[in-house]
């Protein structure tokens, strides 16, 4: 009894840790974030202004490397079983293998890169909203991240063919899939320039499109699979056997549009509300 109760404590620890705990620590970085904003005007106190602030900051940087590090599991692949489902430890021993846990040393690359890119992005954001201290804080901090950002973008590029070998297969059978990293070195290119010249609008514009394109390019990448398998036995999910029915995929169709409409509504009124620039200390 006591041996059968042991193992069962061993299973469902081991598979908190491998699939509620990453949702788990997601979900509390997303409480903290929140807390961090509406707590932190409640007192005057220097130290307890400092404090929120830092902890917005860690939780915000922290799940920038966590959603990275989900990216990076998607092109890595994950150990896919006969109905689809998968599980994984958080982690194991920091390798890629057949069997890999949710954070190795690709994965953890990934989410670097995913902290670095978003963050030289939300410091054109800053730069375009705000003048003063901030402003110029925000265009030097875009500065500085533009070089490792373009250096661990070329080491993901690399990790990722080592990974995953027949990841640009894609793109020598459809050419006009070279458009995409065309346009990721043309707005990086652009996101140094535009920053140069004080079109802070434009720097933004070419962060976005650095963004998407990457995002893009992984998409194209993996077609047709949605999510790749990392072992033999059981085959990767595509577009073809991962196919809802079709009553299914028209009402979500609808649903998307709908909620797509009411998504571009939402950015379009809050860029508006917020169209003015903020005076920073110094300004």
């Amino acid at each position: 009894m006591a041996r059968c109760t042991s193992r069962f404590l061993l299973y469902n620890a081991s598979s908190f840790s491998g699939f509620y705990l990453p949702l788990t620590i997601v979900l509390w970085l997303l409480i903290l974030r929140g807390m961090s904003i509406e707590v932190r005007s409640h007192l005057t106190e220097p130290l307890w202004h400092a404090f929120f602030d830092a902890l917005f900051a860690g939780s915000s940087a922290l799940l920038a490397v966590f959603f990275g590090a989900a990216l990076g599991n998607v092109i890595r692949g994950v150990p896919l079983g006969p109905e689809g489902y998968f599980f994984e430890p958080l982690w194991t021993t920091f390798t890629v293998t057949p069997m890999p846990g949710i954070l190795d040393w690709y994965t953890l690359l990934t989410g670097v890169l995913a902290l670095i890119i978003l963050s030289s992005h939300g410091a054109h954001f800053v730069a375009l909203k705000t003048t003063g201290t901030v402003h110029d804080r925000a265009v030097r901090l875009a500065t500085w991240l533009w070089p490792p950002m373009l250096v661990l973008s070329l080491v993901g590029l690399l990790a990722t063919v080592k990974v995953r070998p027949g990841v640009l297969d894609n793109y020598t059978r459809w050419p006009i899939g070279w458009m995409i990293p065309a346009i990721a070195v043309t707005s990086a290119i652009g996101m140094a320039y535009c920053r140069r010249a004080r079109r802070h609008l434009r720097a933004f514009v070419a962060s976005s499109l650095f963004i998407a394109a990457i995002l893009g390019g992984a998409a194209f990448a993996l077609y047709p699979m949605l999510l790749p398998s990392s072992n033999s036995t059981y085959p990767s999910l595509t577009t073809v056997n991962a196919l809802a029915p079709a009553y299914g995929l028209s009402v979500g169709l609808r649903w998307w549009a709908v909620g797509f409409v009411l998504a571009v509504a939402y950015v379009a009124w809050i860029y508006r509300s917020l169209g003015t620039k903020v005076d920073g200390p110094g300004a």
